[in-house]
């Protein structure tokens, strides 16, 4: 799937989540909103276990078989540019549509132009209500035209993305200021 670290649900401190995040975490655990193609928005401030949850969640559907992707959201617009110059888009697509589970991580921290706008927007909806996307972002959705600067291709890709979703807000604290907090304590 290629997950570029090894978060286990497990692991999770689930007293330290935001309030959505405890309260979904059994139902979410149990992978029926992948089985069912419905999608999981995780949105929030940095260092809220976001990609912890993303990444958590994809790991336990590949034990479970399924087949799973995961990517920043910036990597996979790289990866359209790039297999359509090649012109092997649509071997790309077909791949995209088949896994069971894509996670598109980091939604919003890097701008994109309008041809990356649509490219995104269109590699997504190959897969919508059909199979499950997981979108991890720092952005509340009326903050996503700062990213993509076409209005109505935004409302239509969150309209798409939240259609019969499961939306986490995941706002809160961050995990790594907390630690560095307690490393700060400990040295004094």
């Amino acid at each position: 799937a290629d997950f570029p670290q090894l978060k286990y649900l497990g692991d999770l401190i689930v007293d330290e989540l935001p309030d959505d995040a405890r309260t979904a975490l059994p139902l979410l655990r149990s992978l029926d909103f992948v089985r069912q193609g419905r999608n999981l928005v995780l949105y929030g401030n940095p260092g809220t276990g976001k990609t912890h949850i993303a990444t958590a969640l994809g790991i336990e559907a590949c034990t479970q078989g399924m087949a799973v992707m995961f990517t920043s959201v910036p990597r996979l617009i790289t990866q359209i540019k790039e297999t359509r110059q090649e012109r092997a888009l649509r071997s790309l697509e077909n791949r995209f549509i088949n896994y069971d589970l894509v996670i598109c991580d980091e939604f919003g921290y890097v701008s994109c132009d309008k041809e990356a706008g649509e490219l995104l927007f269109n590699h997504l909806s190959l897969r919508a209500g059909k199979k499950s996307i997981i979108i991890t972002t720092n952005l509340a959705f009326n903050r996503w035209s700062e990213i993509i600067a076409d209005k109505v291709l935004v409302t239509a890709m969150v309209d798409r993305l939240t259609h019969k979703a499961v939306l986490l807000n995941m706002t809160g604290e961050s995990f790594r200021m907390k630690e560095t907090k307690k490393i700060l304590q400990n040295q004094l």
